[in-house]
C-alpha cells in the first residue's frame, strides 16, 4: 500500500514535460554568456563549431537512449555503469560526476557577475559573486525548492529572448548592419581556420548541451518511459543544437568583428546592445539572472543532495555530511560547502570555469558509451550485424569522440578532475577493502 504523503506524478509525465525539463535544465541562455569566449577560440566559426558538438552529442545521446530502454527504472551514469560494467567503476563515474554538481553554482555565479558588472561597471564583480552566493546558500538552507512550472516559465522566458535576438538580427541585417546580408558561408567555414584550434573549443560548446542526460532520472514519473525517453533525449539535443547554430550564425552575422569586443566573457551584451539597444539587453540580463538563479539554487540542492546521501550511507564522513538540521531539515553543512566552492568564482576566468564541469560530464558520456557495449553486445550477446552496428559501432565511435575531446580539455581541468578522480580511487581502495568487497550503492532516487 502506498503512502498517503507518496508523490503522486508517478508515470504521468509525457513527452512535452519531459523535453520541457530537459531544455529548462540546459538553460539555452547559457548559449550567450559563452559567446564571446568561444568565437575567439573558433576564429569565427562558431556555427561549425557547434555543429560538430552536436554530432559528437547525438552519439552519446543515442547511448542514453539505449540504456534507459534497458533500465527504466533507474537512469543516469552513475547507476548505467553501476548495472552494467561493474559497481567499482559505477562509483568512480558517481564520484567524478560530483565536480558537475559542486561547481554548477560557481559557473551561474560567475556569470551573473560578469553580466551585471558589465552593466553597472561602478560595481566591482566581486561584490556580485559574493552577494549573490550569499542568496542561493541561503535560500538552500532554507529549504525553499522552486517549482517545475518556475523552471517552464523560466524555459519559455529564454525561448522569447532567443526569439527577440532572431528578429532584431534579421531586422538589423536587412538594414545593413553587420555583414548587411541574411546568407553567407563565413560563419560555417574560413579558410584560414586551424582545425586544431576548432577542435580544441568543441568541450566548452559540451558544456551548453547538459540536460539531455538529465532527463533518465524521470524515468519512474514518465509514462511509457522506454518509448517515451529516447524520444525525449533525442528532440531535446537536437532542439539545443538548433538553437545554438542559429544562434551563433546571426551573432556573427550582425556583429562580424568579434575581434573588437572590449571584453569576450560579456560579449553577448555588445551585441544586445548593438540591435536593441538598452530595452533588449536589460531583457537580457534580467532573464538571465532568473535562469542562473533557478540553475544555482537547482544545482545546489541536487549536490547537497548527492554529499548528503553518501554522508549517511557512510561513504562520506556521517557527523558532517549526513547532518541534517533539525529546524530546517537541510544539510546544513553540505550546502555552505558548496557555497564556498561558488566563490571560487572570484579567481577563475570563465573558459576555465567551464571546463572544469565538463571533466565530470565527458568522463561519465565516455563510460556511458561503453556501457552499451557491455550490456547489449557482451551481455546480451546481440551481434547480429544489426546489433553489431547499434550496440558495438556507434556507442564505440561515441566513446572515441568524447576521448578525443576529453583529451582536449584545459590543462587546469585536467589537473583537478584527475586530482578528484585520483582521491576517488585511493577512497574507494579503502572502503572496499582493496577491493574485496563492494562498494557502497546509492539509489537515483537518494540524490536526486
Amino acid at each position: 500500500m502506498e503512502h498517503p504523503t507518496a508523490p503522486t506524478l508517478k508515470r504521468s509525465l509525457t513527452l512535452k514535460h519531459i523535453v520541457f525539463f530537459g531544455l529548462a535544465f540546459m538553460a539555452p541562455q547559457t548559449f550567450f554568456s559563452t559567446y564571446g569566449v568561444a568565437v575567439h577560440s573558433t576564429n569565427g566559426m562558431m556555427p561549425t563549431a557547434y555543429a560538430i558538438a552536436l554530432i559528437v552529442m547525438l552519439f552519446t545521446a543515442y547511448s542514453y537512449a539505449q540504456l534507459v530502454k534497458a533500465f527504466p527504472n533507474a537512469g543516469a551514469a552513475y547507476t548505467f555503469t553501476q548495472k552494467t560494467i561493474s559497481p567499482h567503476v559505477g562509483f568512480i563515474v558517481g564520484w567524478t560526476i560530483i565536480i558537475d554538481y559542486m561547481f554548477s553554482p560557481m559557473i551561474s555565479s560567475l556569470l551573473i557577475g560578469i553580466s551585471l558588472s558589465a552593466f553597472f561597471p561602478s560595481v566591482p564583480m566581486f561584490v556580485w559573486i559574493v552577494s549573490f552566493v550569499a542568496v542561493i546558500t541561503a535560500v538552500n538552507i532554507l529549504g525553499i525548492k522552486l517549482a517545475a512550472q518556475f523552471n517552464t516559465y523560466m524555459l519559455f522566458l529564454q525561448l522569447f529572448v532567443f526569439l527577440l535576438f532572431f528578429v532584431l538580427a534579421i531586422y538589423g541585417l536587412q538594414n545593413g548592419k553587420g555583414a548587411g546580408t541574411l546568407f553567407s558561408t563565413l560563419p560555417f567555414y574560413d579558410a584560414k581556420i586551424n582545425v586544431p584550434t576548432l577542435l580544441s573549443v568543441v568541450p566548452l560548446l559540451c558544456f551548453s548541451f547538459l540536460g539531455f542526460d538529465a532527463v533518465t532520472t524521470l524515468s519512474e514519473e514518465t509514462k511509457d518511459a522506454t518509448k517515451t525517453l529516447p524520444r525525449a533525449i533525442y528532440m531535446i539535443t537536437l532542439i539545443g543544437g538548433l538553437l545554438f547554430i542559429s544562434g551563433s550564425y546571426f551573432a556573427q552575422l550582425i556583429f562580424p568583428q568579434y575581434q573588437s569586443f572590449q571584453n569576450p566573457d560579456s560579449a553577448y551584451l555588445e551585441i544586445a546592445a548593438y540591435i536593441g539597444g538598452n530595452v533588449f539587453t536589460s531583457i537580457v540580463i534580467a532573464v538571465g539572472l532568473t535562469a542562473g538563479f533557478a540553475s544555482a539554487v537547482a544545482s545546489g540542492t541536487s549536490a547537497s543532495r548527492i554529499l548528503y546521501a553518501m554522508g549517511r550511507e557512510n561513504v562520506l564522513p556521517k557527523k558532517v555530511f549526513g547532518y541534517l538540521s533539525p529546524k530546517f531539515r537541510t544539510p546544513i553543512p553540505n550546502i555552505v560547502l558548496i557555497g564556498v566552492v561558488a566563490m571560487s568564482a572570484l579567481f577563475l576566468d570563465l573558459m576555465t570555469a567551464v571546463s572544469f564541469i565538463n571533466f565530470g560530464a565527458l568522463f561519465a558520456f565516455f563510460f556511458v558509451n561503453l556501457a552499451v557495449i557491455a550490456h547489449y553486445y557482451i551481455r546480451e550477446k546481440q551481434r547480429s550485424f544489426k546489433g553489431t552496428i547499434q550496440y558495438l559501432l556507434l556507442p564505440l565511435i561515441g566513446a572515441a569522440l568524447i576521448g578525443l575531446f576529453f583529451v582536449k580539455l584545459d590543462k587546469h581541468s585536467l589537473l583537478l578532475g584527475g586530482s578528484w578522480l585520483l582521491i576517488g580511487f585511493l577512497y574507494l581502495l579503502g572502503l572496499t577493502k582493496m577491493f574485496r568487497q563492494p562498494p557502497p550503492m546509492l539509489t537515483v532516487d537518494e540524490v536526486h
